[in-house]
């Protein structure tokens, strides 16, 4: 019955950590237009207990992507400089939806898993009641 649990747990901190991700995600394709907008990212770690190592993961802590701004060219921008530019942001379009498409897929696998380990235990528990 341990290992069910077990498997309830490490399941749901996947769920959790690619649902953090997915929140970053988001962010980013809602911001793609902002100027002076940087990217965010993060990565997952292994959620230790003291120095137990549990399995467990989660989501890092959030980095801004220090990649260059894409510069520009619109002299009526309120934000233009000397020169006409300005600093848009430095998120791709295509990147963030490719990375919401694999934080979703990974986030139904590990549903699917939590969705069996139960079904399993309920099934455990009928026949304990026998």
């Amino acid at each position: 019955m341990s290992d069910l649990v077990r498997t309830l747990e490490l399941s749901a901190s996947g769920m959790k950590a690619q649902s953090a991700r997915l929140r970053y995600v988001s962010e980013n394709i809602a911001n793609v237009d902002t100027p002076g907008f940087r990217r965010k990212l993060t990565s997952f770690q292994i959620d230790r207990t003291g120095a137990e190592h549990t399995g467990l993961v989660k989501a890092g802590p959030v980095r801004l992507d220090r990649s260059r701004l894409e510069q520009i060219y619109d002299p009526s921008h309120p934000m233009a400089d000397d020169t006409g530019h300005y600093e848009g942001s430095n998120v791709e379009l295509m990147v963030e939806i490719a990375d919401a498409r694999q934080a979703q897929r990974s986030y139904e696998a590990n549903l699917k898993v939590f969705d069996q380990a139960r079904q399993m235990a309920s099934s455990l528990f009928e026949l304990l009641r026998k």
